[in-house]
């Protein structure tokens, strides 16, 4: 990306890396994605959804290569989709082994949908294919607007049906039974998973989308037995993991969800070693 290279002063190389626009709108938004991503992230483990939010991943480029081949803004079409689907899957299973099978069904057709926007658009579709991977270091003031909005959206919402979620991921059965309404609070989770897909992919695009979402929080849910210090290090980690990725990836010349990915995983791994019995 560039001629500059690491030195022993961090802090000069960090503000270095700060003179530029593109890197401080890439921190802003990394920053908010990778908060909205450890938070929910801890409950779609906890729920055992990982399914779910791969799957609207994938749902979200078919939405995304549809804007383009209409003349809209990918991020429109993905948001859409993933919004969609997201609802589709809810109403169509309200547990989760009900759910694996409709997933890959909806997904199935989604995917096949993908290919068939992608072959009908004749020009070239480098905005829809860059979501696969990620382009958070072509983020704008504007997109970096979006974002905080959606996130601050995600994480408010979040907080109102945290105890009852919570209680509804530990028990389904018992939450059912004292009244909780399951179905809706099954439809509300899954649009947070489909609004924080969303603004993920800008990070680690479509392919990785579990580096933010799912790895930090099985790292969390591994170390921490309370649920409070479980979101906590879940969002700890895919900060230090997004952080920690842009700031290399300024220096040398591989992609940003490359290093975010590895963090991750070197993590995960960490965390396997060090807190076997858990």
């Amino acid at each position: 990306m560039n001629t500059l290279t690491f030195s022993w002063n961090i802090w000069n190389d960090v503000l270095t890396m700060w003179q530029y626009d593109f890197m401080r709108h890439a921190f802003e938004a990394g920053t908010i994605i990778a908060i909205v991503a450890g938070v929910v992230g801890y409950f779609v483990v906890l729920r055992k959804s990982s399914f779910a939010a791969h799957a609207l991943s994938h749902i979200g480029f078919t939405g995304a290569a549809g804007a383009v081949l209409i003349g809209l803004t990918p991020l429109f079409g993905l948001l859409a989709f993933t919004l969609g689907g997201g609802l589709l899957i809810a109403t169509l299973g309200t547990r989760a082994a009900e759910r694996d099978v409709q997933i890959g069904t909806v997904l199935a057709f989604m995917l096949g949908l993908g290919v068939l926007f992608i072959s009908l658009y004749t020009g070239y579709a480098t905005e829809a294919y860059s979501l696969l991977f990620g382009e958070i270091l072509g983020i704008s003031s504007s997109d970096v607007l979006v974002t905080a909005i959606a996130g601050g959206i995600i994480i408010l919402v979040s907080i109102a049906i945290y105890r009852p979620l919570l209680f509804m991921s530990l028990d389904q059965a018992v939450a059912e039974a004292k009244g909780i309404p399951v179905y809706t609070l099954g439809i509300i989770f899954m649009l947070l998973i489909a609004t924080a897909t969303s603004i993920s992919v800008q990070v680690v695009g479509v392919l990785l989308i579990f580096a933010l979402m799912i790895t930090p929080a099985a790292i969390a849910q591994r170390i921490a037995k309370r649920p409070i210090v479980g979101i906590g290090i879940s969002v700890s980690v895919a900060l230090l993991a997004t952080w920690l990725g842009l700031f290399i990836a300024f220096y040398l010349p591989y992609p940003v969800s490359f290093f975010i990915t590895t963090t991750t995983f070197m993590l995960f791994l960490a965390s396997r070693f060090v807190f076997k019995t858990t």
